[in-house]
């Protein structure tokens, strides 16, 4: 894998979008488990993943923590901004930086990224910049297919696949 660092937003991205609240007014999210495959396999060719939000939600943290995350960052409302100072501040190039995102928040940072994928149902404006759609809807997977895409694009997803659940693909 190319990309060095993989950004990924969470709401319509790793979920479907919603916003649920339980009795409390405590917001809950629905975490696709399918993409914990393309977190771990991502990880196992050694790229590092960044979970990037405008929202902050304890489930997030949850989910994030599970999944063994390199960075999360919450509750950040200019992505490019914040997504800019991260990669001067750790010299990375546009071209080892890869983003999965859905709407027009993510078009700023995605313009700094080498690799721009995102789910089925991403807006037009999203569509239209990325190098993979996925044929998958947020919250239903979407994340483990683009990184399925990028990884077999360079041949690595088979050997990913079968160090992390110890099985021939």
């Amino acid at each position: 894998m190319k990309q060095k660092y993989l950004v990924i937003d969470v709401d319509g991205t790793m979920t479907d979008g919603g916003l649920y609240y339980d009795e409390n007014g405590n917001e809950t999210k629905k975490f696709c488990t399918k993409d914990a495959a393309g977190f771990f396999a991502a990880h196992q060719v050694g790229a590092k993943i960044m979970v990037l939000t405008g929202r902050e939600c304890k489930a997030t943290t949850r989910r994030m923590i599970e999944m063994k995350v390199d960075h999360l960052f919450q509750n950040i409302k200019d992505k490019a901004l914040f997504l800019k100072l991260f990669m001067e501040e750790n010299s990375i190039s546009k071209e080892e930086m890869g983003y999965i995102g859905d709407d027009l928040n993510d078009l700023p940072p995605m313009r700094l990224c080498g690799f721009v994928g995102c789910p089925a149902d991403a807006c037009a404006e999203v569509k239209e910049i990325a190098d993979h759609v996925s044929t998958v809807n947020g919250g239903y997977g979407a994340v483990r297919d683009i990184v399925e895409h990028i990884l077999k694009e360079t041949g690595e997803w088979d050997d990913a696949i079968s160090k992390v659940y110890g099985i021939g693909v």
